[in-house]
């Protein structure tokens, strides 16, 4: 069931309409896709923050716009660097029982034998795209790595399967894999001056 997101439509589009959004602690923003045209809209920020916490950024709101119910995801966002705020929002209008596509993020469980052994965990890919119904669209996919060891890898066709959602890959990548240490390199020693330098002796150094 879709979480109620309360927005505003914005009658204008100018640099001064948004700086005041901002300033009032508003994110402007846009509406479109299904049964949608692009449309300016507005959101409380801490609003829309608290929604995402409390239910996944994948999770499908409810919008009502000039009368209109629509159900939205949450489709791209941007953040402001410096004051890290939100600083625009792409909802996308969807149908419910249209499958979308989406970035979900790869969650590695477990422990890996091969990194208390000594081993460097390393994560190549941190979200794949997923297809399905808009509600059933997961926030992560976890990947257990509790049976790698040095020099193991898992690729995206190790990602658990699910009949909700369909994970599109065009071809096998790595996702994590635990590779050696590095050696250690040894530490070099000064080599002894020869005594004739040590009594300041002009002649030159045999090769």
């Amino acid at each position: 069931m879709a979480t109620t997101l309360e927005v505003q439509k914005r009658e204008t589009t100018q640099h001064s309409e948004v700086t005041r959004l901002r300033s009032e602690g508003k994110v402007p923003g846009i509406i479109y896709g299904y049964k949608s045209e692009n449309v300016p809209v507005s959101v409380d920020s801490l609003e829309l923050i608290k929604a995402v916490r409390d239910n996944g950024r994948n999770a499908v709101f409810a919008v009502t716009v000039d009368g209109k119910k629509l159900n939205v995801l949450l489709h791209e966002y941007q953040v402001d660097p410096l004051k890290d705020t939100l600083v625009h929002v792409d909802l996308l209008a969807v149908d419910m029982n249209e499958e979308v596509e989406t970035d979900v993020r790869v969650v590695l469980v477990g422990d890996a034998p091969g990194v208390k052994a000594g081993g460097v965990l390393q994560q190549i890919i941190h979200d794949v795209k997923v297809s399905a119904t808009p509600e059933k669209l997961p926030e992560t996919i976890e990947l257990d790595i509790s049976s790698l060891e040095i020099g193991d890898v898992l690729t995206t066709n190790d990602l658990p399967e699910n009949k909700d959602y369909v994970v599109q890959v065009e071809e096998e990548e790595t996702v994590v894999t635990v590779s050696a240490p590095r050696a250690e390199e040894e530490p070099t020693t000064a080599e002894a001056p020869e005594p004739e330098a040590l009594h300041g002796k002009d002649e030159e150094p045999v090769e």
